[in-house]
């Protein structure tokens, strides 16, 4: 799975369109930024959350870091998957480690969301 068909929050979260509902994950520069995941708090589904609210918690060896909500919506699924496979979100963020699904407030926010040029534009310069 590609980032070129995701929308992009600056806090880090990919979104991807699936009609009625959004899927979010981290990015990979995110997850790279972590190293290995240890271990995923995820949202509980059928809570409403705003948009930049705190919604889950990834954690590794490293660092502890919060998920925030790239929309406002309700929270419909979550990826029970993390709780035993947390490296999901390592091996395969765009695909098998989504975090949670969310059914938008507003489908016009989506357009606030960044494509895949504006967010790679956004990141720390790498040291080469």
């Amino acid at each position: 799975m590609s980032s070129g068909d995701l929308l992009f929050s600056r806090a880090h979260c990919w979104v991807r369109d699936e009609g009625d509902v959004v899927v979010v994950g981290i990015t990979d520069y995110a997850q790279e930024q972590m190293s290995e995941l240890t271990f995923v708090e995820l949202p509980e589904v059928g809570g409403h959350v705003t948009a930049d609210e705190e919604v889950a918690v990834v954690e590794s060896v490293q660092a502890t870091n919060d998920v925030f909500a790239p929309l406002a919506g309700t929270i419909v699924e979550v990826n029970e998957a993390l709780l035993e496979q947390p490296e999901l979100v390592n091996h395969d963020p765009f695909g098998r480690g989504w975090i949670f699904k969310l059914k938008p407030d507003r489908r016009a926010d989506l357009d606030e969301l960044l494509d895949s040029d504006a967010y790679e534009a956004q990141l720390p310069e790498e040291d080469e």
